[in-house]
């Protein structure tokens, strides 16, 4: 592994433990599409759940399922609990799970109990949080480092920042596009953050502190979704397009320099795709794999996303996928 190091030149106990871990576990890829959920391993496909899903997690504690209508679900586990309000994400933050809503809105499941968060409705730029047709803003995706970083960007509002597992908030220096359409860490790099957005793709190496934008190679600004690879904080994958609207034309992009250059993944994955590679549509498995979606098809690439083989055809189209 490459695990960053902490400034004193030695590295972080828990970092290291957090990636032992990761790297230890069986691959489990989660598919999504708009009705259930699949669990693919190296076996066949398993159904483990029905309704409207809005994230997926897959980690050392278990597979969790979360629908927009604010149904937690743990498959396997005896345990659900319910929010009122519609989810859009979730993300493991220590021992506790965090969950993002429409609002927008952050809620902490601690022990089976939920309890909205409210330092981050307690934020004073959320009067700034917006949507361009007049609906509420949303909290769109969650990233997290192993030292307890959480960052949430709002659909449309900028990213916020929390230093202490989600539970407080404040924003990054909002020196990037404020339509942020998904945010990516990497245990590799805990101090660095990649951000996808309707410009282009930003990085950050000082968790948001400054941005640069990394747009080199792109056809299109729009941009969608993101992932780093666990291991090297250089490699990531991202998603563009013509915009949200109309005829798309999603395509694939991966950079092995922090997106100092970005080049068309084209081998194996579709040139073009009649839609937005949207958010939590592409990824990494702690073991160096990369995964991506086009329409009902989930491909794999051993090689960091240069070349590519189909995986897996879902029944219909596929909406998530999360994997460990």
């Amino acid at each position: 592994m490459h695990a960053r190091q902490t400034l004193d030149g030695l590295m972080d106990e828990p970092l290291i433990a957090c990636l032992i871990q990761q790297s230890e576990r069986d691959l489990i890829v989660l598919v999504a599409t708009a009705t259930e959920v699949f669990s693919l391993q190296e076996t066949e496909p398993e159904s483990i759940l029905s309704g409207e899903p809005a994230a997926l997690i897959e980690d050392i504690e278990g597979p969790v399922i979360v629908t927009r209508s604010g149904r937690i679900a743990f498959p396997g586990k005896e345990t659900e609990s319910h929010i009122d309000h519609p989810i859009e994400c979730a993300e493991r933050a220590g021992a506790d799970l965090l969950i993002g809503t429409e609002g927008p809105h952050i809620y902490r499941h601690t022990s089976g109990t939920t309890e909205k968060v409210e330092t981050f409705d307690q934020l004073e730029c959320r009067d700034t949080f917006h949507t361009p047709w007049g609906s509420p803003a949303s909290v769109r995706s969650f990233a997290s480092t192993c030292g307890g970083v959480v960052y949430a960007d709002i659909h449309v509002g900028s990213v916020m920042r929390s230093p202490d597992s989600g539970a407080h908030w404040e924003p990054v220096t909002p020196d990037l596009h404020e339509d942020v359409h998904q945010v990516a860490t990497t245990g590799a790099a805990p101090d660095r953050l990649y951000a996808n957005t309707a410009h282009g793709v930003y990085l950050s190496d000082d968790r948001g502190g400054s941005w640069t934008h990394r747009l080199t190679g792109f056809p299109y600004l729009y941009g969608r979704a993101v992932a780093v690879h666990p291991e090297d904080p250089e490699c990531a994958l991202a998603s563009v397009s013509r915009g949200p609207h109309g005829n798309p034309a999603g395509q694939l992009y991966r950079t092995d320099d922090a997106g100092t250059s970005w080049r068309h993944v084209t081998n194996g994955y579709p040139d073009t795709v009649d839609r937005n590679i949207d958010t939590f549509q592409i990824g990494f498995s702690n073991d160096g794999r990369s995964w991506a979606t086009a329409a009902d098809g989930l491909y794999v690439s051993e090689d960091r996303g240069q070349a590519w083989d189909p995986f897996w055809t879902a029944p219909n189209d596929i909406t998530l996928i999360a994997c460990n």
